[in-house]
């Protein structure tokens, strides 16, 4: 019998999601990462002892680490507040340190919880180091991405960081065990899980509590009369859940290959409404802009050459910005590239010359070519018959540069589009006789 009735649907509605409910509220209910919460281990000492210093928790989404944050809250004895670097500034943090410089005037210890801390620029982590440094208070970060390169490293020197894992298939399995039998609308519901869904439910969760406790609830309002989840039903619950979209799933690869796509096929709007998916869904500015980098150089090239330098600027720009100013920048970065014009021709030139070298195009370099720094290399004829450009008319002279077995090679072939197509006509006319660059080809 489901006795999810009317009465229930309604109340359901305006309950927390399930991985809410039973997120965990002291370290007896915590799952996993027995290497540091073990007995005797490095965080269950300092937890037992009250004794909490600096900490970032470095790991996947799903892994605990901003509830093992908030359990360290609760345990300390001390003043605590918690914020996010995506809708908090410089602004948020000098007040809070204000709070914090008052509270140790008066006695009483601060905690801060910084969730997603990458998500910070220089600026704002800075503001936070003198206070850290000077014991005003306690800081506890969480992050998904490695904090050698996101984090400063005067303030990564001063706390000590924490890499938690994907949890692993047991530690999975006794967090799908307890909701099923702990939960105050699933305990009621007697759910019946078969061997093959519960297998999906652990698998599809890479490790990450959330995913898991996500596509149960949506399973259980699927589940008929007998209350029975098969492996069909999970599929189904993963198949209609929200867009989930993590940084080592495969929503994060599609998503910006389709992004990246829209620009390369010109399509501002396509791209703007791909990059506000990535931004809303928690996305790194920073990783946006590294992408927008290479396709400046491998999709547009010297069609437009200022965008590589409208690229490199955006990352700068987001690094002194920080959200939500940072979509700004990217959108204005995005669109531009993707209404330029458009050439691979520089891409397609170094994969073409590695794949002549990796073929055994490694020849020697022609002596006329040679570096001749002493009067040894000269009387070996290093540098002899070179000719100096700016000697001759329009400052070329058609001399080889290649080894003699690749005279003639064509390597960059300039496409006729944007600002390339001067580059073609230029090219066309100084080598037309060695290597066959026809302007009317």
């Amino acid at each position: 019998m489901n006795l999810f009735k009317e009465k229930d649907q309604k109340n359901i509605q305006t309950l927390p999601p399930l991985a809410e409910r039973l997120r965990p509220t002291k370290l007896e209910e915590f799952y996993g990462h027995e290497k540091y919460l073990g007995k005797g281990k490095l965080l269950r000492r300092l937890i037992d002892k009250n004794e909490i210093v600096s900490l970032i928790f470095w790991g996947p989404p799903g892994s605990g680490k901003t509830t093992l944050a908030k359990i360290i809250a609760r345990s300390a004895n001390a003043k605590q507040y918690q914020i996010s670097a995506v809708d908090s500034g410089v602004k948020e943090l000098r007040e809070i340190i204000k709070l914090a410089e008052a509270n140790k005037y008066n006695g009483v210890s601060t905690l801060l919880f910084i969730d997603e801390i990458h998500r910070f620029n220089k600026a704002q982590q800075d503001a936070l180091l003198g206070c850290v440094e000077q014991g005003v208070l306690t800081l506890i970060g969480a992050t998904t991405e490695n904090p050698s390169f996101e984090v400063i490293s005067p303030l990564l020197s001063r706390t000590k960081v924490i890499k938690l894992e994907p949890l692993t298939e047991d530690d999975i399995r006794s967090i799908l065990s307890n909701a099923i039998k702990n939960d105050e609308y699933l305990k009621p519901l007697n759910l019946q899980i078969d061997s093959d869904a519960e297998q999906t439910l652990i698998r599809s969760s890479g490790g990450d509590a959330r995913r898991l406790l996500n596509t149960l609830e949506i399973s259980s309002r699927l589940v008929g009369q007998d209350s029975y989840v098969t492996n069909d039903i999970v599929g189904q619950a993963l198949l209609s859940n929200h867009f989930v979209y993590d940084k080592k799933g495969d929503a994060h690869y599609d998503t910006i290959s389709a992004f990246i796509k829209s620009i390369r096929g010109s399509d501002p709007d396509a791209a703007v409404y791909w990059l506000a998916r990535m931004l809303e869904s928690g996305e790194d500015p920073k990783f946006i802009a590294r992408r927008m980098i290479i396709l400046a150089s491998e999709d547009i090239g010297n069609a437009d050459p200022f965008a590589l330098v409208l690229a490199d600027s955006t990352f700068a720009a987001i690094d002194k910005l920080g959200m939500p100013e940072a979509r700004i920048v990217l959108s204005q970065a995005a669109t531009y590239l993707a209404s330029t014009h458009k050439s691979n021709a520089s891409y397609l030139a170094i994969d073409k010359a590695i794949d002549t070298v990796k073929k055994g195009g490694s020849y020697p370099v022609p002596l006329h070519l040679r570096n001749a720094p002493t009067r040894l290399m000269k009387d070996e004829g290093y540098s002899d018959g070179y000719l100096y450009p700016h000697d001759y008319a329009g400052h070329f002279t058609d001399q080889n540069y290649l080894p003699p077995e690749l005279n003639d090679t064509r390597f960059y072939e300039p496409t006729t589009e944007g600002r390339e197509k001067k580059f073609f006509e230029r090219l066309s006319g100084l080598w037309k006789k060695h290597k066959g660059i026809d302007p009317d080809e």
